[in-house]
């Protein structure tokens, strides 16, 4: 630009250059366009690109939640099945005569016939399939906690419905055994253990009341044994005593009659035969060849018959016969006397 072009400013302080002619530059018609598909390509790869770290997120996001929820029905069903092989596995092997409420056994019974859910778990790969199953876990879950606390009340009614009748039977135990034992502070150790409602105490008590039951009563039984042996040995020491007595005093009687007591014979108005009258015959005894003893006594005298007979008409001896002296010789009369006994 030469000197003479130069145009001063309108504030004075300097020129303005002219502007040079410029060169006329024509752009190419397709330019625009594609520099708005351009434009249009890194938005829609932009927005691809964000939609799917979008979606990764949201991908990761469910997934997370649906391994919460298993984590959750997992712990929940564990808690379930570690009741139902428990204290409700032991529940009920209660029988109803074990109890004292039977309904209680029977409602157990239904609370475990209960059908549990089947656990599927996060297999799904979409959000959706994830939030479905995340939404079926949570629902597992809930079951097990409601079916785990009605199982447990359940259990509960059987055991303390159980602790009544044992504590009942306790106490028919307690009163039953009272006077019955060899020990007596088991009764107070089985009335302890039913004031404290202690089941484990109880049945140690019980055990020991019936243990002393049993001693005792053996006790008693071998002592009658011994009380009625000894009865029994008395008694037959007694008859055998008898026995004997009585053996005793048989043969005595048996040698008196034998040996002793003599022999008596009486008449009554006596023997009038040959010439023979007597008032009776006694003697103590026979020996050699004449009679001894008490002798022969009679009423009057032997006299001979008379020849031709009659009824004492004849002489009479010198005397009459004493028993003391013996009979000596003996002539008709004899074949009248009476026998000898020994």
């Amino acid at each position: 630009m030469s000197e003479e072009d130069k145009v001063p400013s309108p504030d004075g302080t300097g020129v303005v250059p002219e502007p040079e002619p410029e060169t006329v530059r024509r752009r190419p018609k397709w330019l625009a366009p594609a520099a708005v598909g351009c434009v249009l390509v890194l938005l829609a790869v932009g927005g691809v690109a964000g939609y799917r770290m979008w979606s990764a997120r949201e991908l990761a996001e469910a997934k997370e939640a649906c391994a919460e929820a298993a984590d959750g029905a997992r712990g929940a069903a564990n808690d379930y099945n570690a009741l139902v092989n428990g204290q409700a596995a032991d529940a009920s092997a209660v029988t109803v005569d074990q109890v004292k409420d039977a309904r209680t056994v029977d409602a157990l019974a239904k609370a475990l016939k209960t059908t549990v859910p089947e656990y599927e778990g996060c297999l799904a790969g979409s959000k959706a399939g994830l939030d479905e199953a995340t939404s079926k876990l949570d629902r597992q879950a809930a079951w097990y906690k409601t079916h785990a606390a009605s199982l447990g009340k359940a259990v509960k009614a059987v055991e303390s419905s159980r602790l009544d009748r044992t504590v009942e039977d306790a106490e028919k135990l307690l009163a039953d055994s009272k006077g019955r034992v060899a020990d007596e502070k088991t009764r107070s150790m089985l009335e302890q253990a039913i004031k404290d409602r202690d089941a484990d105490a109880i049945g140690e008590a019980v055990n020991a009341v019936d243990g002393s039951v049993k001693a005792k009563a053996k006790a008693d039984a071998d002592a009658k044994a011994r009380r009625e042996a000894e009865e029994k040995a008395q008694a037959e020491q007694e008859a055998q005593a008898a026995a004997d007595a009585a053996a005793a005093q048989a043969q005595a009687q048996q040698q008196a009659q034998s040996y002793g007591g003599g022999y008596s014979y009486g008449g009554g108005t006596g023997y009038t035969g040959g010439g023979y009258t007597g008032g009776g015959y006694t003697g103590g005894g026979y020996t050699g060849g004449g009679y001894t003893g008490g002798g022969y006594t009679g009423g009057g005298t032997y006299t001979p018959p008379a020849t031709g007979g009659g009824n004492g008409g004849g002489s009479a001896p010198s005397g009459p016969i004493s028993g003391g002296h013996g009979i000596g010789t003996c002539t008709d009369g004899c074949a009248s006397l009476p026998p000898i006994r020994h």
